[in-house]
């Protein structure tokens, strides 16, 4: 994947990308550093730490369709088997539980 395509993409974040974009960036969650649409392999993730290896992803509700479900499924266990651990949200829980969900990512680094 061109570096263009990436740069496209975090020109293009979903509202909910944005959203938590702003809590993540400038190392203000847990004074860590998260690149966002970062590769790894041939897939792109959302949010990535590098020094944590954890890689969030945000789901729409596209996700919820059986294609996109088997390809994300597969998608998940790529990025893992590279030594990830993967964290994913729906869109609602960004808008309607941040607060939540920064909890979770905290716990997961904290762990």
């Amino acid at each position: 994947m061109k570096t263009h395509i990436t740069r496209t993409l975090r020109r293009n974040q979903t509202p909910w990308e944005q959203k938590l974009w702003r809590v993540l960036r400038n190392s203000k969650l847990e004074n860590l550093k998260f690149r966002r649409q970062h590769k790894i392999g041939k897939y792109v993730v959302d949010f990535c730490c590098l020094s944590k290896k954890l890689v969030i992803e945000i789901d729409g509700g596209q996700h919820n369709i059986d294609a996109v479900n088997v390809k994300d499924k597969q998608r998940q266990k790529y990025i893992e088997d590279q030594g990830y651990k993967v964290l994913r949200f729906w869109n609602n829980e960004i808008d309607n539980n941040l607060a939540g969900v920064i909890e979770r990512i905290v716990a997961s680094v904290t762990a």
